[in-house]
């Protein structure tokens, strides 16, 4: 949205949608980011905003501003492309929230705005992010928002898919600055999709996906700049009976940087102590308790915090800087046996050292050195054949 050159590719995919569906229904984000005149970030500097004299209602109205010149915008080219459209708000299409400004949660959506629209012929296109109150203030979604609104609206008007249009070609197997074989996914279940943001990879927002999976609609990664088929999100791929080690069972490897494992020698007081880093809002990532010692990881950022806490306690610690989790992701892989092992056996030939390990129904972690990071994911992208 920040260039006339890039609004015509947008353009051109309504253009494109248009033809393909009977009815459409565009969201837009602001134009542009920081720097860019009407990008959300630029106009909360217009206020100073860490330090602003205004409420967060009046934060969110002048957060909402940039969504609604984009629709604006877009409408008027479309109008200027021979098609007949309407810009409407977020609260002008029907979506209603509670007066948590800033995070605003979503209560109600009304279609009959977009649904009489629809029925003239028109292609409305809705100032994303944003919603409206029950005392009729305007709201906003929080991160991820925009795309959120599509996935609602989606759901209400019960769509056939849910295209959310960025500028990459669709979700991809590992992050492709770290692993040069990275390719693109072209079909994940939603429970891999959230997988996959928790363990650090820079997907779709989680808000978006969960409506979309409430609703059972395909979500639909795409890249405003070419024709890729991108990235569908749908419901469960396949039936996991009978897969064997020899299925390609494993969908994605996503990273998280800047990781501290901390081992605890001796005894102590699991319950207190735990309960104390939660009040110190340490969040815990991988942890293995065992009679003689605790052993667990943190991010970097609460280092100090953690062995402020540990000498409170008057016991012996290591600890090991400079790590990073590395997360194998794929819900195919659930009840099969050996995925355990071709790791251990990848990570080995590659000379990496596994420092920690943690799994659940569909995900299989391990704690390394930073420095090994690329190292790892090549290793297991090619052990599972992520590459063809």
């Amino acid at each position: 949205m920040a260039t006339e050159e890039t609004r015509n590719k947008v353009i051109h995919k309504i253009l494109e949608a248009k033809k393909e569906y009977e009815n459409i229904v565009v969201v837009v984000s602001a134009i542009g980011r920081l720097g860019a005149p009407y990008a959300t970030d630029s106009l909360l500097h217009l206020v100073n905003h860490k330090d602003t004299k205004l409420s967060p209602r009046e934060i969110d109205l002048l957060m909402s501003v940039g969504e609604i010149i984009s629709s604006l915008v877009i409408t008027n080219a479309l109008i200027e492309n021979g098609q007949q459209a309407c810009s409407l708000t977020g609260g002008g299409a029907g979506i209603i929230t509670d007066n948590n400004f800033n995070h605003a949660e979503v209560i109600n959506v009304k279609t009959d705005r977009l649904i009489r629209e629809l029925n003239e012929g028109k292609i409305p296109v809705v100032a994303g992010f944003q919603g409206v109150s029950n005392s009729n203030d305007i709201t906003t979604l929080g991160r991820g928002g925009s795309d959120t609104t599509a996935s609602l609206l989606g759901e209400a008007l019960v769509a056939d898919a849910i295209e959310i249009y960025t500028d990459v070609d669709g979700i991809m197997t590992a992050d492709p600055r770290i692993c040069k074989c990275a390719k693109i996914i072209n079909e994940i279940s939603y429970n891999e999709v959230f997988q996959m943001a928790d363990s650090g990879a820079k997907v779709i927002h989680p808000r978006a996906v969960e409506v979309a999976r409430r609703a059972g609609i395909p979500l639909i990664i795409k890249n405003t700049f070419n024709d890729s088929k991108g990235t569908s999100i749908i419901r469960s791929i396949g039936n996991h009976r009978n897969r064997t080690i020899k299925d390609k069972l494993i969908t994605s490897i996503a990273h998280k940087s800047n990781r501290i494992q901390f081992s605890i020698q001796g005894h102590i007081d699991d319950e207190r102590f735990f309960t104390d880093l939660a009040d110190e809002n340490v969040s815990i990532d991988i942890i293995n308790i065992f009679p003689d010692r605790k052993v667990f990881t943190i991010e970097g950022k609460c280092k100090t915090k953690v062995i402020e806490l540990i000498n409170k306690y008057k016991v012996e610690y290591t600890l090991i800087e400079n790590c990073c989790k590395i997360t194998v992701i794929g819900e195919k892989m659930t009840g099969v046996p050996g995925v355990m092992a071709k790791i251990i056996r990848s990570l080995s030939k590659a000379s990496v050292e596994i420092l920690q390990t943690a799994d659940s129904l569909s995900t299989i972690a391990c704690l390394i050195r930073e420095e090994d990071l690329e190292i790892a994911v090549e290793a297991l992208h090619k052990e599972f054949a992520l590459y063809i």
